[in-house]
């Protein structure tokens, strides 16, 4: 038999005799694999919370609210002029610290998916389409967030 062969023998010869596959204890019953897979999806969501927290605090909110030229330019265009920016700054801002705490995620996630249904639609219908993949790209994490952590509205409302 060749090194490569034999570990293979070895494993159907173990289980033809009726033993487990694999060494003793390389693989887990499979309750404590549904709960390992459970926590990895539980960490995934959390990250992926984060991520948009710091998306939506940074990347969006942020350059509303120090006036960039780019932002400033699109409330000009849309007619909501400074005060519109700096309200959707401020409601951009506060959905992605509701993200991060945990009796707030589900609302926040609603709020911030409605939110980019207006901006889809102002993209639409203002700027032409130009960006308007972007919200819908957006609301599909924010669906997801706002279904899978629906238990701490149960939470917020006692």
């Amino acid at each position: 038999m060749s090194e490569t062969t034999a570990p293979l023998a070895a494993s159907a010869t173990a289980s033809a005799a009726g033993a487990p596959s694999g060494s003793g204890s390389g693989s887990a019953p499979a309750p404590a694999r549904a709960e390992r897979r459970a926590r990895r999806a539980r960490i995934a969501l959390r990250g992926l919370q984060v991520f948009l927290a710091l998306f939506y605090g940074i990347a969006s909110a942020l350059p509303k609210l120090i006036a960039h030229p780019s932002a400033s330019e699109g409330f000009a265009k849309m007619g909501w002029g400074n005060a519109g920016m700096y309200t959707i700054g401020v409601l951009e801002l506060a959905g992605a610290i509701a993200l991060l705490v945990p009796v707030l995620q589900s609302v926040a996630a609603a709020a911030l998916g409605a939110l980019m249904v207006g901006a889809f639609v102002v993209q639409v219908v203002v700027f032409d389409g130009q960006n308007a993949a972007t919200p819908l790209i957006l609301i599909v994490p924010l669906a997801l967030i706002a279904w899978k952590r629906r238990e701490s509205n149960r939470a917020l409302l006692r």
